[in-house]
């Protein structure tokens, strides 16, 4: 029986270094953190390479914006990203250099823009208070 998690096959070897698409920063592919990083330190863009981590499979090669970051089980950030090209959504780890600034601004983007008016949450006039 095929199983694709044990048949991987990469597509040449990892290079040393590869330059960002989004970006241009030179990225170094292996770092602290990671085996087979495929973002952007600096700007945290990815491209549409793998279909399994590291496999190098996927035929798209689109651009794939961070659009997220999420805490996995026992507490490792990992970023999601969307590819541009054909809309598939992929999670990675972080790594240990990557942008500090970024991430945060990930996790905090639900707080500083809501999906709902903030005035809900307080209304303008205080409720009538009762008479005893």
């Amino acid at each position: 029986m095929y199983n694709k998690k044990e048949h991987r096959v990469r597509r040449g070897s990892a290079p040393e270094w590869f330059q960002c698409t989004h970006c241009g920063q030179p990225v170094v592919p292996e770092t602290y953190g990671t085996e087979h990083r495929n973002h952007c330190p600096w700007c945290l863009w990815s491209r549409h390479l793998d279909d399994e981590p590291g496999d190098r499979a996927a035929d798209c090669g689109g651009g794939m914006e961070p659009i997220a970051v999420w805490v996995r089980q026992g507490g490792e950030w990992a970023i999601v990203h969307r590819c541009k090209r054909c809309g598939v959504l992929h999670s990675n780890r972080i790594a240990g250099d990557d942008n500090e600034i970024l991430l945060l601004s990930f996790a905090l983007r639900p707080l500083s823009q809501p999906a709902f008016p903030l005035d809900r949450l307080h209304p303008s006039e205080p409720p009538s208070q009762k008479e005893a």
